[in-house]
């Protein structure tokens, strides 16, 4: 068997605020994107989630590298790796998927994903502990345009819910099928 067979992947809150307070300690921006970036907004786990996603300024990749490498961490191939999109786990089931940008000074995307600079002003909490977060409607947003499960309706759907936002379309013919 081999190790990524032996060991289930799961993040739980405790591990994304022992992260988050890591990269705190050591001054690097980090914004909570994904499922966790979700249950932060809701201000409690929801659900089981197999990762978390961070976004980040690419100028902070390779302390953010060096600090997770002392701890372990490594390089997880994917087919969609790259420069601003890795993955970083550990022994433990532990897994890191980070989404890098960099803005130059007029707000304009000049390397990495392209994050609308206004989705990354959201606020929520792990634990009790406060954390930045993609906001509520850029999440929606996000969670549209694809082939989602019911780990994605379930976070659109209690985001739209907390936020009075308007559930998308194409989550609404998916709720009128339950």
């Amino acid at each position: 068997m081999s190790q990524s067979q032996a060991i289930k992947s799961e993040m739980r809150a405790e591990d994304v605020l022992d992260l988050v307070t890591l990269f705190e300690q050591n001054q690097i921006e980090v914004i909570l994107d994904g499922g966790w970036a979700v249950d932060a907004l809701l201000g409690e786990q929801t659900r089981l989630h197999e990762d978390l996603d961070i976004a980040m300024p690419h100028n902070y990749v390779s302390l953010a590298r060096a600090l997770l490498e002392a701890r372990g961490y490594t390089d997880v191939q994917r087919t969609d790796t790259r420069d601003c999109n890795f993955v970083l786990g550990d022994k433990f089931g532990h897994l890191i998927d980070f989404h890098t940008f960099t803005f130059d000074k007029r707000g304009e995307l000049v390397f990495g994903l392209p994050y609308p600079p206004d989705s990354l002003t959201g606020s929520g909490s792990v634990l009790g502990h406060p954390v930045r977060s993609i906001t509520p409607e850029w999440l929606v947003q996000f969670h549209t345009g694809y082939a989602y499960d019911e780990n994605d309706y379930q976070d659109v759907s209690a985001l739209c819910r907390r936020y009075h936002l308007e559930l998308p379309a194409e989550y609404a013919a998916f709720e009128e099928k339950m």
